[in-house]
């Protein structure tokens, strides 16, 4: 009932000039906020009723979020949301982001204007608004605060395919913290900000070593939510 609940507060019927892009940004944002809760089979016929659309764009939403890794299709099975990290899966993805974002930020000290460094200033400095309160809405701003940064560093970076490698990197990692928050935002902000100084001075040795430096410790940062799991080192597969 709860969940059903939670559900309708964030469903919407769709606008029909922009059916596709709300079908597919309200679907996401059950998956991301956990509505649809990691390794839950789609139920297509149930969204489109919720939405108010036909099965069409409710596939086609599926289909994209295939491609952002946020949704599995299997044979015979239909789709179901990606399961939650394994450790195994965990390393992996952050031996990706260490070798993607380390370049990522060593491109956006070389090529970064002087008002995109400014704007990668400003974002290391922000802080969550006290608004925010506590436990999950202060996590949840707290997450939209960091992706937001590392997002401005691979927009500044000026490579599309290495920001869209990036950004689905972040729609892993992001499924994981809202089940396994994490404190560590004043050393987040830390190395943020050190981060931002580099580009800034527009060292990219410098800016690609202090982001691979802040990877390694939230990775560490991280590592302790897997003593939570009852097997960490077996990948889930969606039932």
């Amino acid at each position: 009932m709860a969940q059903q609940e939670a559900r309708e507060g964030r469903l919407r019927p769709a606008r029909r000039l922009t059916l596709s892009e709300d079908v597919y940004e309200s679907i996401k944002t059950l998956v991301m906020d956990h509505i649809l809760p990691p390794g839950e089979r789609v139920n297509i016929d149930a969204l489109a009723r919720e939405l108010d659309v036909s099965p069409t764009p409710v596939r086609e939403a599926l289909a994209r979020l295939e491609a952002d890794g946020l949704v599995r299709k299997r044979p015979l099975s239909g789709y179901s949301t990606t399961p939650l990290l394994s450790r195994a899966e965990f390393d992996d993805l952050f031996d990706v982001r260490l070798l993607l974002e380390g370049a990522t930020a060593g491109r956006a000290a070389t090529h970064a204007s002087t008002e995109e460094r400014q704007r990668i200033t400003a974002e290391a400095a922000a802080s969550i608004d006290v608004e925010a309160g506590d436990g999950y809405r202060r996590h949840a701003a707290f997450t939209a605060l960091d992706a937001r940064f590392h997002d401005l560093i691979a927009e500044v970076a000026g490579s599309p395919l290495l920001r869209d490698s990036v950004t689905r990197l972040h729609s892993h990692l992001h499924l994981h913290r809202l089940y396994f928050p994490v404190t560590g935002a004043p050393d987040t902000n830390t190395e943020h900000q050190r981060i931002a100084a580099a580009i800034a001075d527009g060292d990219s040795e410098a800016a690609a070593e202090a982001m691979r430096a802040h990877l390694t410790a939230a990775r560490e940062r991280h590592l302790p939510a897997f003593d939570q799991l009852p097997d960490p080192g077996t990948p889930r597969d969606p039932v």
